[in-house]
């Protein structure tokens, strides 16, 4: 079945809305009957001087005080600013205070979040997938069942958490995958898949690699039935539908710039772009890829 959610993401960040305003807004999604409600996890958005970007757990908190039906879950929160521990407690404590609608969406981070703040962006995935095997383990743990976990990246000595989640076996985790390795790991680890602005195509191509993966792992019957697929896509309205076009052209350009876009639609590489060093060296306050990326679309 087709279910709706609404994102409060860099558009929503962009036009400077209030708390309350936000607060208004979730709470009118959750009386129309939307499904779910998420929120992005960044630490700026410097090109846009009046937005105003909170911190996402913080503000799912206050959403759930004011719904009573909507799923709630980040879209998605940085694996790399985050240890795991905070990571799995802040999920299960949205999913109590919410009685059983919190969701962990999570992915591998970007430089833009961390390169300002002389955080390292190296091995993002390789920490991403060890941080979902700490949160797993952090899931199950309580005083009479602590973990240990020698690790490259994180460590855990006897270590437990003294909540759990009303949903079980615990919080559904979404994943932001889309590259080979990473929906290799959303098959192998996640609940559900949350890309961002795809074609038929490529959503086609990217869910059976999960599908693959998935089978490749074990997963049982039901969590395959289970599994989530969803998309975050740009949504304008206007009394003009050239107005809601020209906005809608000026997203799509930005989230269907990815080199996985060319492979699928067969498209040739673009001479003189480096994708890896785009998306390992972009940061929101230096224009200089964007300007470069722009400048091919046109």
């Amino acid at each position: 079945m087709l279910k709706f959610g609404i994102q409060n993401g860099l558009n929503v960040a962009r036009l400077g809305l209030t708390e309350d305003q936000i607060l208004t807004a979730c709470s009118l999604a959750d009386k129309t009957g939307y499904h779910s409600i998420w929120y992005m996890d960044h630490s700026n958005v410097p090109q846009w001087s009046n937005a105003i970007v909170n911190d996402p757990w913080v503000m799912l908190a206050g959403i759930a005080a004011v719904t009573n039906n909507v799923e709630l879950g980040t879209c998605v929160t940085d694996a790399l600013r985050r240890h795991p521990s905070n990571i799995a407690l802040a999920s299960i404590t949205l999913d109590r205070l919410s009685k059983g609608r919190g969701t962990l969406g999570i992915g591998a981070g970007e430089a833009q979040n961390l390169k300002e703040f002389n955080i390292p962006f190296d091995k993002p995935v390789s920490k991403f997938e060890e941080q979902l095997q700490v949160i797993k383990q952090l899931y199950e743990s309580d005083p009479d069942n602590r973990k240990t976990w020698e690790g490259k990246y994180y460590q855990l000595t006897e270590a437990c958490l003294q909540a759990k989640s009303v949903r079980q076996p615990h919080v559904p985790i979404y994943m932001a995958s889309g590259g080979p390795r990473t929906l290799k790991m959303t098959g192998k680890y996640g609940d559900g898949w949350l890309p961002i602005g795809y074609t038929p195509e490529l959503f086609e191509d990217h869910k059976n690699q999960i599908v693959d993966s998935m089978n490749e792992n074990g997963r049982t019957e039901e969590e395959k039935q289970d599994f989530q697929m969803a998309l975050d896509i740009d949504v304008y309205f206007s009394d003009d539908a050239e107005t809601s076009w020209a906005k809608m052209k000026e997203a799509i350009k930005v989230s269907l710039f990815k080199p996985e876009v060319l492979r699928v639609h067969g498209l040739k590489d673009i001479e003189g772009f480096d994708f890896k060093k785009y998306f390992t060296e972009y940061s929101m306050s230096n224009q200089d890829w964007i300007v470069k990326m722009r400048d091919w679309l046109h």
